[in-house]
């Protein structure tokens, strides 16, 4: 269900642009294509835009800095889980300072993960 909001998709070219750190390290890694497995970032669907999805696996990949600790943003985090699954999408969430301490190690993970939801 991808809706083409013009703004959603104008949000999400901004959110290129401007990858935190964190998302600039996995992206690194989740760019090569040589695995039958394909990723894009800031992927807009819905009303909402995914940080990595991988459309084969029907997964959405969530790189969750502190600010996803605090305030309403987990019950906010929670809704937009649950809406994605209504759509079919599993969300694999994955804490930033994870990605910085080991990307490698990361990514690996989130390629095992699709890998098996591809069915490859």
């Amino acid at each position: 269900m991808r809706v083409r909001d013009k703004s959603k998709i104008v949000f999400a070219r901004k959110l290129r642009r401007e990858m935190t750190p964190p998302e600039a390290r996995i992206w690194a890694r989740l760019r090569v294509r040589d695995t039958g497995i394909s990723f894009r970032r800031q992927y807009p669907i819905g009303p909402y835009v995914l940080d990595f999805y991988c459309a084969k696996a029907r997964l959405a990949i969530e790189v969750d800095g502190l600010i996803h600790t605090v305030e309403d943003h987990p019950e906010r985090d929670a809704r937009r889980d649950a809406w994605l699954l209504e759509q079919g999408i599993d969300t694999y969430r994955i804490a930033a300072s994870d990605v910085m301490a080991d990307p490698d190690e990361v990514a690996l993970g989130i390629w095992l993960l699709a890998k098996e939801r591809a069915g490859i």
